[in-house]
C-alpha cells in the first residue's frame, strides 16, 4: 500500500512527483513540483490522453508538435513519390 501524503519517486528521466485526488467537479491539483518541473501556469491548456489500458497521460499539446510534424512530413514524402 501506497504511504498517504507527498510522493516523490525516482530522479531520473521518469517521475513521480506525487497524487491528486479527484474534486467533486473532476478537477485535479497538479502538484507544486510538476508544475515547475513542467513549467505549467494557470491558464495554460494540457493535453489529456486515454487508453482502456494504459490509463491517462497530461501533456502540453506542444509536446505532440514534433510528432505531428513527423507524421504529416512522412505523408507529403509519400504523396510526392506516388
Amino acid at each position: 500500500m501506497m504511504p498517504r501524503g507527498k510522493h516523490k519517486l525516482g530522479m531520473g528521466k521518469n517521475r513521480v512527483f506525487g497524487t491528486a485526488k479527484v474534486g467533486d467537479r473532476g478537477q485535479i491539483v497538479i502538484p507544486q513540483a510538476a508544475r515547475r518541473f513542467f513549467g505549467i501556469s494557470p491558464g495554460d491548456t494540457l493535453l489529456i490522453l486515454g487508453n482502456e489500458a494504459s490509463g491517462l497521460v497530461v501533456t502540453k499539446p506542444e509536446v505532440l508538435d514534433h510528432l505531428a510534424d513527423e507524421i504529416l512530413g512522412k505523408l507529403e514524402e509519400s504523396d510526392e513519390t506516388e
